[in-house]
């Protein structure tokens, strides 16, 4: 939990508590409802505060979205084990959970086709959410690679999208939900990974 504490005239402190509550009703809304069709008086009144209350921690709804987004990331996955395998499958089945509790497909939808019109909407998304998620996988592709379980001159940023490219074409493809997925796909990538003397 945050500190709430404050230096004297510095003003009335934030709230965890309100923080929490708003990101939480963000959420809530967003799987209910969807972007579009969610508004800040909406959280507000989920939330339990005014809507100035919203404006005084995010400056726009995308903000606050991608905001909450961000805090959702790896939140129950447990820490780096020191196998390959099984690290990249934790990320990918976390990734999914993530997507499916806040119905992230049709966020994505939802932000590609707003590009033109509101287009900090994905630049915050890719910041807060599809950058450290890539960020994860690679670190812990770069870690196996020290370790020699992956070739030296093995494109990362590649297989980082191959590991992540199969949730997105099941799902386009009515394949989606697929228990085994995240094995499938890092057991692929990493049979074209591994050091051609192993």
């Amino acid at each position: 939990m945050r500190d709430t504490k404050t230096t004297k005239g510095a003003g009335r402190p934030r709230s965890a508590e309100k923080d929490e509550a708003i990101l939480r009703a963000a959420l809530e809304l967003l799987a209910a409802q969807g972007y579009v069709r969610m508004t800040l008086d909406q959280v507000a009144t989920a939330a339990g505060v005014s809507k100035s209350t919203i404006h005084l921690r995010w400056k726009t709804k995308a903000d606050l979205l991608t905001a909450a987004l961000a805090g959702l990331r790896m939140a129950d996955a447990p820490p780096a084990s020191g196998d390959i395998r099984t690290d990249l499958v934790d990320i990918l089945r976390d990734f999914a959970t993530t997507v499916e509790r806040v119905n992230g497909m049709a966020l994505i939808g939802t932000c590609l086709a707003e590009e033109p019109h509101t287009p900090e909407l994905l630049a915050l998304l890719r910041e807060r959410t599809v950058l450290p998620r890539r960020a994860l996988l690679r670190d812990a592709l770069e870690q196996a690679r020290e370790a020699g379980q992956v070739r030296a001159d093995a494109d990362l940023e590649a297989a980082t999208s191959a590991l992540l490219g199969p949730f997105y074409a099941d799902y386009m493809a009515g394949r989606g939900g697929q228990p085994e997925w995240a094995e499938q796909a890092v057991d692929l990538v990493l049979a074209g990974l591994r050091p051609l003397n192993a």
